[in-house]
């Protein structure tokens, strides 16, 4: 009994000993600075400006590809990486620079969009992953596809 009664006081003793201890002379005033400055940086993203996010590619024959140069400026303050870009369907292909873009720097994206089987108007969208601060940005490719003329004997 006397020693579940000293080791209860010395875990207590412990406990109260090594909660007295101040917690802002733990702070490291270095560790403070890095911190200050990591904010700060954590708040520079990339942008994404693109001139236009929409592309009227106006009336097309059904089979026709179509496509269109999408011009983009990074007017953030950091590198900027697209890391992935998908059409809304298979019919609609982007394809772009894998490599970073620095601040003030233009990049483009190239968009294709195969009208076989897409009659009538259509809206294809792109939606691109990269590293700005909303993580996906947009752009979209849109037109009139006139049917292709049926070939074949009318039925008598």
């Amino acid at each position: 009994m006397k020693k579940l009664i000293l080791m209860v006081a010395a875990v207590a003793t412990m406990t109260l000993t090594s909660c007295n201890e101040k917690a802002t002379a733990k702070i490291d005033e270095a560790n403070l600075t890095a911190a200050a400055e990591s904010k700060e940086v954590a708040g520079d993203f990339p942008v994404m400006t693109f001139e236009e996010v929409e592309y009227d590619f106006g009336t097309v024959e059904e089979g026709t590809v179509v496509e269109h140069e999408y011009k983009f400026t990074n007017t953030g303050n950091a590198p900027l990486i697209v890391v992935n870009a998908k059409g809304s369907c298979g019919c609609t292909v982007p394809t772009w620079s894998k490599e970073p873009i620095a601040p003030g720097a233009e990049g483009s994206m190239l968009v294709k969009f195969n009208t076989n089987g897409k009659p009538n108007a259509q809206t294809k969208t792109v939606t691109i992953k990269a590293n700005t601060e909303k993580g996906t940005e947009s752009i979209r490719i849109k037109g009139f596809v006139t049917p292709r003329a049926k070939t074949g004997q009318p039925n008598a």
